[in-house]
């Protein structure tokens, strides 16, 4: 008789090989990691906890009751990530493809309910090929207990997805409902109907990667929010997303050094000290001077926040306008910024959701917002008409109006009509509100508002273009400044561009401890 100790050794070991060598092998073949692997460079070394290692799938038909798997295709538990305690779960493709089980969805729903009841964020690193068809309905309804568990997440504790190779059919939605979603470059894909389904019912043929790989959703779809080139870099980008988030809804972001210098040596304060100065000298130089020329937002964005500190997030899909988080003098900001750079800064559909949805989030944990302004308008046009400008747009516009976090607001150029309104002015909340002295608050530009206005005045004018030239140079100093939304308390301060960085810290901290209360409601009706 095997002593106890031993028994419970082989157990183990067994857990550990997971669908068995050679498919251990296999999937390093493809250039991906197991899921213990992942765990491990996840995880501070020792920390990781697993549960449910020896649990086994109950399915009895097809054959299956002589092919079970320790742990059933899921690795659960929790451990440490930087010192902070992390909930996670790992699908393993090497045991039947990381297939959902009734079984696999019981491990992931508890670690789920755990970090919920301890208050941690929780990971999902994704690698399966969907539902266990052997297992028929209680695979689907494994799927929607995660689903649900998903949602009663959400807002809750931070939900992050990390997409190593398939997510398909309705797997797709648990990452969907998540708080972010990373994938790998290559070797992850995410899709509804895979390229065979879609040759049969349309004859159309399209490759994984065009259907479903990184590229199509970072930069078409707007699905995902970060792409790495390795799992190594991925799993790097987990603890980085986690260094900018709390670890639940009550709990304010963690701050680095730069919140309490008397942690800091000498030299490191001289270095910080010297790109600060650096850097306040080089945001007024960005801007051009002409309302008409291009300039990258991020390049402010980075010249005002805490040296080195910005993580932007989908930066490839809808470029026009920028987010991502940063620090301030230490602490966790989000920033969203009109990037002038791409299509004038303009909002349009897919810019508008993709803000939303970050002022959102930002919203749930505490995070305060910073807004870069420069918007020259929504984006005109018949296929925005049609596609739903007026809903899409109005995310936007409900998500700054519903979010009570401390809100910063800059205008650093142009603020025309309802995207003025729109993106974090003082009549829709906003607690510290500031232009430079070059910013143009108007309904419309000085050109388009004097040829409506003066168009009369204009034609019967015995030189007309001089005419127009001369209203448009009265209209502009008369209106196309910030001095008349300040005159009415619209505008807190007119600032140099240099006095940016200060003006934000100092608001930062005289709003730090903002609460407010609002009528008991259920919950509001966002335009879906």
């Amino acid at each position: 008789m095997k002593h106890p100790h031993d028994v419970l050794s082989a157990l183990r070991q067994k857990a550990s090989l997971g669908g068995g060598e050679d498919k251990l092998a296999m999937q390093r073949k493809k250039g991906k990691l197991t899921a213990r692997e992942r765990l491990d460079l996840l995880f501070d070394p020792g920390t990781f906890v697993e549960l449910g290692a020896f649990m086994e799938h109950s399915c009895q038909d097809f054959g299956m009751q002589d092919k079970k798997v320790l742990g059933d295709g899921v690795v659960t538990g929790w451990g440490c990530v930087d010192g902070r305690m992390v909930y996670a779960y790992a699908q393993d493709f090497t045991v039947f493809g990381g297939s959902l089980s009734a079984t696999n969805a019981q491990k992931i729903v508890d670690i789920m309910k755990r970090a919920i009841k301890n208050g941690a964020p929780i990971i999902g690193l994704t690698d399966s090929g969907g539902a266990r068809i052997h297992e028929g309905v209680a695979s689907l309804g494994g799927f929607a207990d995660i689903f649900y568990q998903n949602v009663q997440a959400s807002g809750v504790i931070p939900q992050l997805s990390v997409v190593m190779g398939p997510c398909a059919g309705g797997a797709v939605y648990s990452p969907a409902i998540t708080d972010c979603i990373f994938m790998v470059e290559d070797t992850s894909h995410m899709f509804i109907t895979g390229p065979d389904v879609i040759k049969a019912v349309t004859s159309e043929c399209v490759s994984f990667d065009e259907l479903g790989g990184s590229h199509t959703h970072s930069t078409l779809s707007g699905v995902v929010d970060r792409s790495f080139s390795s799992e190594m870099e991925a799993i790097a980008g987990v603890k980085k997303w986690l260094s900018y988030v709390p670890s639940h809804n009550r709990e304010d972001p963690l701050a680095s050094p730069l919140s309490h210098k008397t942690a800091m040596n000498e030299k490191e304060k001289q270095d910080i000290t010297e790109k600060l100065v650096a850097a306040e000298q080089r945001v007024a130089e960005i801007v051009p001077d002409n309302p008409n020329h291009p300039y990258d937002v991020s390049e402010v964005v980075k010249a005002v926040v805490d040296p080195d500190s910005f993580w932007e997030l989908k930066p490839l899909f809808a470029p026009n306008i920028v987010i991502g988080f940063a620090r301030l003098g230490g602490y966790v900001v989000g920033v969203v910024a009109n990037n002038p750079e791409h299509m004038a800064g303009v909002l349009d559909i897919d810019a508008s959701v993709k803000a939303a949805r970050f002022i959102r989030f930002c919203d749930a944990f505490q995070i305060p917002l910073i807004t870069f302004v420069d918007v020259p308008g929504f984006l005109p046009g018949k296929d925005q008409e049609k596609n739903g400008i007026i809903r899409h747009g109005a995310k936007i516009l409900y998500a700054y109006c519903e979010a009570t976090v401390v809100k910063l607001t800059v205008i650093l150029r142009k603020a025309y009509g309802g995207a003025y309104d729109v993106m974090s002015s003082k009549h829709i909340g906003g607690d510290l509100n500031l232009a430079w002295p070059g910013a143009e608050i108007a309904v419309m530009g000085a050109e388009g508002a004097c040829n409506i206005i003066f168009r009369k005045q204009i034609l019967q004018a015995q030189d007309p273009e001089a005419m127009r030239q001369k209203m448009v140079r009265e209209y502009s100093q008369t209106f196309s400044n910030p001095y008349q939304a300040a005159k009415r308390g619209f505008i807190d301060a007119v600032i140099y561009p240099q006095e940016t960085r200060r003006y934000l810290l100092e608001g930062l901290m005289a709003c730090r401890k903002k609460r407010v209360s609002k009528p008991q409601r259920k919950h509001g009706n966002i335009p879906l």
